[in-house]
């Protein structure tokens, strides 16, 4: 991977970018979050998003799990510290749900619009009727900073937590379920 820059704000050039990118930056900028990016290749797995995670160090590194109960009519966006494991019958519990799997790509894009790998809490923006609820995994809700994408995985942002938690989601009108997730053993 070459070497990652961090830099404050949206890029200065926008040319081929995606309009759901730019749409972050225009959301973000019009509610006074300050955000440091990097931009970087397609971040396919986790241990990409270690080595990104370095630059935006020391911003909390998620997991960002989408997700449906079995019938496919109730949906979740499951923020969870990248070192911890998904165990879906602990969450399922606490949220008191069926049992919880990976929801299918073609709902990611309709209620999200975003694609596998690009997944993040930004993409609730796009959901405009609400049909995803948001858990948050209390580690996250603690750190002082947190990692995501644009709703694309070729950039990462850092974000102090309280502005995504106070005043995006406030500004998206979504609210978020905390949970507990165990450390990866």
């Amino acid at each position: 991977m070459a070497e990652l820059t961090l830099v404050k704000g949206r890029p200065t050039e926008l040319t081929g970018r995606l309009d759901k990118e730019i749409r972050t930056y225009n959301l973000l900028d019009r509610l006074g979050i300050v955000y440091e990016r990097v931009d970087h290749e397609g971040a396919e797995t986790m241990e990409a998003c270690v080595e990104i995670n370095k630059t935006i160090a020391p911003a909390a590194i998620c997991k960002n799990l989408f997700l449906c109960n079995t019938q496919r009519t109730k949906f979740y966006l499951l923020m969870v510290k990248g070192e911890k494991k998904f165990k879906t019958k602990n969450v399922s519990k606490q949220i008191n749900s069926a049992r919880l799997s990976f929801a299918p790509s073609e709902d990611m894009k309709k209620y999200l619009d975003i694609t596998p790998g690009s997944v993040s809490v930004l993409g609730l923006m796009n959901d405009k009727n609400n049909s995803v609820q948001l858990l948050v995994d209390k580690d996250i809700i603690n750190s002082e900073y947190v990692g995501c994408h644009p709703c694309i995985n070729t950039s990462s942002l850092r974000l102090k937590t309280s502005d995504v938690f106070d005043k995006f989601l406030k500004a998206i009108h979504h609210d978020y379920i905390v949970v507990e997730l165990d450390d990866e053993e």
